[in-house]
């Protein structure tokens, strides 16, 4: 019994010890935190996150993204997904998603605008 009382006064000892380190540790990501917080997120990083968050709503593969833009909300990119892989890779299919992000890059909204054949030409615009 007395090894029980000496590795629970051990591990309170370890904990009241850790405790000043811990909290010091936790007021350091804070600091870092504000400051990541008050900065506004560069295009790339929107880009990426944008990408990540797509494909983790959807569990489709976001592969590029063919529109980007700032806007009075936030971001406005257009990503171009694969929906469904076939052979050859030409015939799978692709779908452009209009994607909303807010000023802080974290995504608002999303809706698929068009769905295409990868190796067919756009028909919107060609002649």
């Amino acid at each position: 019994m007395s090894n029980t009382n000496n590795t629970s006064e051990s591990q309170g000892s370890q904990q009241s010890s850790q405790s000043p380190q811990s909290s010091r540790k936790s007021q350091k990501p804070q600091k870092s935190q504000d400051s990541q917080e008050s900065r506004r997120p560069r295009p790339m990083e929107v880009l990426r996150e944008a990408r990540a968050q797509l494909a983790e709503l959807t569990g489709m593969t976001a592969e590029t993204v063919s529109s980007f833009e700032r806007t009075e909300e936030g971001w406005s990119l257009e990503v171009e997904v694969l929906e469904l892989e076939r052979v050859p890779d030409t015939m799978s299919l692709m779908g452009s998603y209009q994607v909303e992000l807010d000023s802080e890059g974290q995504l608002t909204g999303y809706r698929r605008v068009r769905r295409y054949e990868r190796g067919r030409a756009d028909s919107r615009g060609g002649r």
